[in-house]
C-alpha cells in the first residue's frame, strides 16, 4: 500500500514537471490516457523521464490510441531535454511488455517489487533512448 500510495502523491504533484496525455476517438470521447515526467529514483530527481502510465479503454485496445499516446509522450520528453526514457511494466504482463518492445524499448536489467495491499509484484524497467 506504500508504494501505490507514493506514486499517487508524486503523480498529483502540480509544479508542471507531470505531463498528462489524452487520446479521443473521432467523437470526442476519451479513449486513452498517458502520463510521464521526471524519473523518480527515491526523492531525487535525475536527468532522465519516465513514462508514469499508459491506460487504453478496454473497447480500444489494438486501434492505435495506445501508440499515439506513447509517440506524443517521446516527443514530448525529447523536446523538453530528456536522453532517456525509463518505465516499469509488470514482469508477467506480457503484452504489454510487447507493446513497448515494438516501440523501442528494452529492458536494462532493473528490477524492483511494486507492493498493493500486502502482495509484491515484480516489475521490470525499460529503457528508450530519446531522439536529440
Amino acid at each position: 500500500m506504500e508504494d501505490a500510495e507514493r506514486r499517487r502523491a508524486h503523480l498529483a504533484q502540480a509544479d508542471g514537471s507531470v505531463v498528462n496525455l489524452v487520446a479521443e476517438d473521432t467523437g470526442g470521447e476519451v479513449v486513452g490516457w498517458a502520463c510521464h515526467g521526471p524519473y523518480r529514483d527515491g526523492e531525487l530527481r535525475t536527468c532522465d523521464a519516465e513514462l508514469y502510465a499508459i491506460c487504453v479503454h478496454p473497447g480500444h485496445v489494438g486501434r492505435g490510441a495506445g501508440q499515439a499516446l506513447l509517440a506524443e509522450s517521446v516527443v514530448r520528453c525529447a523536446a523538453a531535454g530528456h536522453s532517456r526514457l525509463l518505465l516499469w511494466v509488470l514482469k508477467e504482463n506480457g503484452r504489454a511488455r510487447r507493446f513497448y518492445e515494438r516501440a523501442g524499448f528494452q529492458a536494462d536489467g532493473a528490477e524492483e517489487p511494486f507492493e498493493v495491499d500486502g502482495a509484491v509484484i515484480p516489475e521490470v524497467r525499460y529503457a528508450r533512448a530519446l531522439p536529440r
